[in-house]
């Protein structure tokens, strides 16, 4: 799920190597981009470096994005 959200953050579309095994929906991709712009703004394009960014300002997410990683035991 993670990979999907970041990827989309990162600007690229769903792409087929999404369809290889990135999960996540459209609304979870959507609940974490803004954090994603306004937090790791430098690291877009670095799904790992994204991901590891919006850990890093966990209490500082929107409730959506937040519940994002809730979600998926992040």
């Amino acid at each position: 799920m993670a990979t999907l959200v970041l990827t989309t953050l990162s600007g690229m579309s769903i792409t087929p190597a999404l369809a290889q095994g990135h999960m996540g929906t459209p609304q979870e991709q959507n609940a974490c981009s803004r954090d994603a712009s306004r937090f790791c703004r430098k690291d877009l394009g670095n799904d790992g470096a994204v991901q590891g960014c919006l850990q890093a300002n966990r209490s500082r997410l929107s409730k959506a994005c937040s519940k994002v990683f809730q979600s998926h035991g992040m």
